[in-house]
Order: structure tokens, then C-alpha cells, then sequence
């Protein structure tokens, strides 16, 4: 059975909720977002169809994050390069805030002041990607991070620039996998949600 990498995003924050971008700042889950979490490591254990542990579990260091692997029953390193994009200026504002000095703003189209550059982004990203790729070799890779992160990895997978993330959905706890067929890089599944299956 081939290996794939897994992609977890962090459960419900407050902000997340709101619609505010959250890249540094440390916003904790909220009680649904625990719950998420916990439901998410069971539908991810399904989706892996293994007992055996993955061979890399990596998480950004950002509590909300790595407290969604904890309580999804990962044991993960948890490492910067899956941080958040990081929003400089427009932290904690919501898109239609933005929006009210630079109109139509978005992440994906927009310089952030402050803040990351795309081009950085995309290098953080094939990073990642050059990492869970020279594990698959020894099993499967998961990955437990951020909503932009994460769509601009999945763009880096596929060979796409990191302004494509916009095409990828990923809801809070929502898990991604990413495989290949015959050496070409796909998206197996996507955002599938963590409301699947019901825990105690």
C-alpha cells in the first residue's frame, strides 16, 4: 500500500469563527474546535486504514495547532515551517476590513504589509514538501497546521504557485491527502470534514 501525506488544519478559534486572520498571535480552540479535534484524529485513523505510525508528524507551534494534534492522538515535532502566513499588519482583521483602505484585497493577490511575502510562503512550502516526500519512503507523513499554509502546500505539491491556493478548501479540523498516480502528484481527498464519526 502506497504512503500519502495527511494535512490536518487546527480545530475552531474564536478568530477563525470571525473570519480574522490569525498568523502569529497564539488564539487557543474554542470548546467546539477540542471537539473537532478529537473527531478529526478519528476520521484521519480511518483514512489511514493502518495501526502503524507515520513515519513523520510534524505540527506548527502555534497552540491551536498543536493542541489539535494532541487530542487527535498525534505525537508531533512541531517545527516553524508549518506556521501560518504571516499576516504583519492585517493581523486579527477580518477580509472586509482590509478591504475598507486597500480595496479587493485578498492573501492571494495582495501584498501584506508587515507581514510574509507569497514568494516566501511558496519557499516554506516546498520545503515541507521536499521533507514529507523523502519520508514517505519509510510511510506515511501527517501534516497539522493552518488554513493559507496549507492551501499554499497543496499548490506546492502540485507544482502550482502558491497564489493557487485559493482553489483548495480547508475548514477548521478539516484533513486533506495528498498522494501520486504513477509519479504524478495528486489531491486524493479534500476537506473532508471532521464531523464524520462521533466520539465520547
Amino acid at each position: 500500500m502506497s504512503s500519502h501525506v495527511y494535512l490536518l488544519r487546527h480545530g475552531q478559534t474564536e478568530w477563525s469563527e470571525s473570519g480574522r486572520h490569525t498568523g502569529l498571535s497564539d488564539i487557543p480552540l474554542t470548546d467546539e474546535g477540542v471537539q473537532q479535534a478529537r473527531r478529526a484524529g478519528a476520521v484521519l485513523a480511518r483514512l489511514r486504514g493502518t495501526d502503524r505510525p507515520a513515519a513523520l508528524v510534524l505540527s506548527s507551534p502555534r497552540e491551536r495547532a498543536w493542541r489539535t494534534a494532541e487530542l487527535a492522538g498525534l505525537e508531533a515535532e512541531r517545527t516553524e515551517e508549518l506556521a501560518e502566513w504571516h499576516y504583519g499588519d492585517f493581523e486579527g482583521l477580518t477580509t472586509p476590513q482590509i478591504r475598507e483602505t486597500v480595496p479587493g484585497w485578498t492573501v492571494w493577490t495582495h501584498p501584506i504589509p508587515g507581514g510574509e511575502a507569497r514568494d516566501d510562503v511558496r519557499v516554506r512550502a516546498e520545503g515541507v514538501v521536499t521533507r514529507a516526500r523523502q519520508a514517505l519512503a519509510g510511510g506515511d507523513v501527517v501534516l497539522v497546521g493552518h488554513g493559507h499554509f496549507s492551501r499554499v502546500l497543496i499548490a506546492a505539491w502540485l507544482g502550482l504557485p502558491p497564489h493557487d491556493g485559493v482553489h483548495f478548501g480547508l475548514d477548521p479540523a478539516g484533513l486533506a491527502v495528498l498522494g501520486d498516480e504513477r509519479g504524478d502528484p495528486q489531491v486524493r481527498r479534500l476537506n473532508v470534514p471532521a464531523w464524520e464519526v462521533d466520539v465520547d
